[in-house]
């Protein structure tokens, strides 16, 4: 083939009519450790087939601030489960929980039987009375119990107006 014909199928097939479509989805630009916590620079979009996972992330909102589960290698597209938020709650770390109601709030040391990132639910035991209840991460180191089955022993418990 003669060079002329090569560049007239090279504009040709390159033209938005002929090129795939794809979908566009984020994957890292550079390998990530497990545990890391993912930046915007850490991440770039590309352009894969139609067919991906479903639960494959598309938006960097999806990855930024979110922290690895696994090792996430460069120009691969990584699935929601391969990400968490970060943990801010470690399994048998000491926390503070909060237990509120109508006109009094009362917080209490409890050790946590598992652990979480912000929002999410984690077990705490109440060194007092080895109760456990349900709490939710709001901090680092602190969470707030649910429901009304907490209960927490006046020994630990300070109250606050």
């Amino acid at each position: 083939m003669t060079r002329t014909l090569l560049f007239a199928l090279t504009v040709l097939l390159s033209w938005p009519a002929f090129a795939h479509a794809g979908v566009r989805v984020v994957v890292p630009s550079h390998d990530i450790a497990r545990g890391a916590t993912i930046s915007q620079a850490d991440v770039t979009y590309a352009t894969v087939g139609d067919n991906i996972l479903s639960g494959t992330a598309t938006a960097e909102s999806d990855l930024v601030g979110m922290e690895t589960r696994r090792v996430l290698h460069a120009g691969e597209s990584v699935r929601l489960e391969d990400v968490r938020r970060p943990t801010l709650v470690a399994k048998g770390s000491t926390v503070t929980m909060t237990f509120e109601a109508p006109g009094i709030v009362l917080t209490a040391a409890g050790r946590a039987m598992s652990e979480g990132g912000m929002g999410e639910t984690v077990t705490v035991q109440n060194p007092a009375s080895f109760r456990q209840v349900s709490a939710v991460v709001i901090g680092p180191g602190q969470v707030r119990a649910r429901g009304t089955g907490a209960v927490v022993s006046s020994r630990l418990a300070s109250v606050q107006p």
